[in-house]
């Protein structure tokens, strides 16, 4: 296991995606630690003094591939005070702190999985699509969610995942506007009914979600209803 470790960073890019999300790209002071898909950092808007305490800090999801240690990039969906700040504050040439291997919601890889994401918690999901080979065995099916079309971010990177990815398979979810091809865009929320009758084997699959608290809940819940096992229920549920 990684040590964690607290880096200072620099604020290298900044994309603004509309409707108050945003995603970073940092470039760390040194190669960061290497670390596991899934897992996430704390990102903190205060000086840091290593002789002291860490300041407030926020965890967010490390939505960049393992395999690429010298830059990090997280994405974020405004809401309360820290990501307030966040959005007022930081500017391209920033420095920041971070520390950082944390979290244990790591993707079996012996299983077949069926990954639930919704808005921003589709980057507990990223690095784990970048580092998937095409020789894998393992049936992948992703339902990602969000408000509206131009909020799918992720949607260009996922989509070259699974042209290398024979075992991949994605279905988008948009709230508002869905789009005119259902085949490509679902109108609605991300759902357990969409995605079951696409797995090969409902019964031996893992199952992960990242959202919204209620997307949390709702999913999870239908899954319970569904007589799938606790244990085969995993719950991004720091935030």
């Amino acid at each position: 296991m990684a040590v964690t470790q607290k880096l200072r960073c620099i604020v290298d890019r900044i994309v603004a995606h509309g409707d108050k999300v945003y995603s970073l790209e940092l470039r760390p002071e040194r190669r960061v630690p290497a670390f596991r898909p899934g897992q996430f950092l704390h990102l903190t808007l205060d000086p840091y003094d290593p002789s002291g305490f860490w300041p407030e800090s926020r965890a967010f999801s490390i939505a960049s591939s393992p395999a690429g240690r010298d830059t990090l990039q997280i994405t974020y969906s405004v809401h309360g005070s820290f990501t307030r700040r966040m959005e007022t504050e930081l500017v391209k040439g920033r420095q920041v702190w971070i520390k950082m291997p944390y979290g244990d919601f790591v993707i079996d890889r012996r299983a077949d999985v069926a990954l639930f994401a919704g808005g921003t918690g589709i980057t507990a999901f990223t690095a784990f699509l970048e580092d998937l080979t095409p020789g894998n065995g393992q049936s992948v099916v992703l339902a990602y969610g969000s408000r509206t079309r131009p909020l799918l971010i992720y949607h260009d990177a996922i989509e070259r995942c699974a042209a290398r990815l024979p075992l991949l398979e994605v279905l988008y979810f948009v709230e508002q506007n869905g789009g005119d091809d259902p085949s490509e865009i679902r109108p609605g929320r991300v759902s357990v009914d969409a995605v079951w009758s696409r797995l090969r084997q409902p019964v031996g699959t893992m199952y992960y979600i990242a959202g919204p608290p209620l997307m949390l809940q709702s999913i999870a819940g239908d899954l319970r209803a569904r007589h799938v096992p606790p244990e085969a229920i995993h719950v991004d549920a720091w935030e």
